[in-house]
């Protein structure tokens, strides 16, 4: 797809009829989004590659970061597939052990030694706990994270059954610095964020684990472990409209003004439908014929892609337990807007 302009430098705002999108109804989202949504803080609509609609909530205004949690992983899918291109990794069968060798599993744990990348980013890796019961402030209570979840992994379970996994994420993360010599933070500034015009992530050292702390304005840039492994689960803050650079990258099959940034192959193994509806650390989804791939996080920070339509969606939301699905909002007041 040709495009003409890229939002290195900054965004460009067109009246949304003339990007064929349905000012009417997108003038329904503000008093749904006060009425249901009131913890969305920024919401940023692209069309066409510019930018169709832009609200901010609560005193929050573009330049503001937000934790985004969980969308964090989708990040980490794409520097792993960076980390490919620039052969760091050899490919996603390689062993996830291979890039501990001090790490000795025991001799009859089997299925551990079995373990890839792919199991990890597809979620498809055996664990102990029940599936969505994570407890992950045992995991942050730990002097040496990787070490915890290397214990855990493989126990339990069979390779290939769907088991949601912040932990997992997290091994993604140390594999990446483990075969790039910079942390994810590091290499996403130098490799991913800085070529596409989004800000640059600072360091973030958690001096509590307050709420504030771990989901409220206290967090900045990006958190990492004990051992200064960028967290690969969560714990990055972003720009709603960082996020839509993101998503457009992704919608433009990695290609970024003329510079492939991730192999279009990487994205299409990510973005495949399959029986799980999870990629690479994408959600997928098909409603009503339309197909959308979405970096989701708790609280209800979304980066939606719809490619058939030209259309992101990126949400920036304060954390709360419960939010209404995004989902609903995008279906009934933002797809509609785009008018074929």
């Amino acid at each position: 797809m040709q495009r003409n302009y890229w939002p290195t430098i900054k965004w460009k705002a067109v009246d949304p009829v003339t990007l064929r999108m349905d000012s009417e109804k997108l003038s329904e989202l503000e008093p749904m989004i006060k009425a249901e949504y009131s913890n969305i803080n920024g919401i940023v609509v692209v069309k066409n590659g510019h930018i169709a609609y832009e609200r901010y909530f609560n005193g929050y205004g573009p330049d503001d970061t937000h934790h985004v949690a969980s969308v964090t992983k989708s990040i980490i899918s794409a520097l792993i597939g960076i980390a490919i291109d620039e052969r760091y990794i050899e490919n996603v069968d390689q062993k996830v052990l291979d890039f501990f060798p001090e790490y000795v599993p025991d001799s009859a744990d089997l299925q551990k030694r079995e373990i890839t990348i792919r199991h990890l980013l597809t979620m498809t890796a055996p664990y102990p706990f029940e599936d969505w019961h994570e407890q992950l402030d045992r995991m942050c209570m730990q002097p040496d994270w990787v070490k915890y979840i290397l214990d855990m992994l493989g126990q339990k379970g069979s390779i290939g059954t769907f088991k949601y996994s912040t932990a997992g994420a997290h091994l993604l993360s140390t594999i990446i610095t483990r075969s790039t010599g910079k942390s994810a933070r590091e290499f996403a500034n130098e490799r991913l964020f800085r070529p596409i015009g989004m800000k640059e992530i600072p360091d973030h050292e958690m001096k509590a684990f307050g709420f504030e702390d771990l989901f409220g304005k206290n967090m900045k840039g990006w958190v990492k472990d004990p051992n200064g492994n960028s967290t690969g689960g969560w714990g990055l803050t972003l720009t709603p409209r960082d996020m839509a650079r993101f998503g457009f990258l992704y919608l433009n099959h990695g290609i970024w003004d003329n510079n492939q940034i991730i192999s279009g192959t990487w994205i299409d193994e990510s973005t495949a439908m399959n029986l799980n509806k999870y990629g690479y650390l994408w959600w997928l989804r098909e409603d009503d014929g339309v197909f959308a791939y979405l970096a989701l996080g708790d609280g209800g920070n979304v980066i939606c892609c719809i490619p058939e339509k030209d259309l992101i969606i990126a949400i920036a939301s304060e954390f709360i337990i419960n939010p209404l699905d995004r989902w609903k909002l995008i279906k009934e007041c933002i797809i509609p807007a785009a008018v074929n």
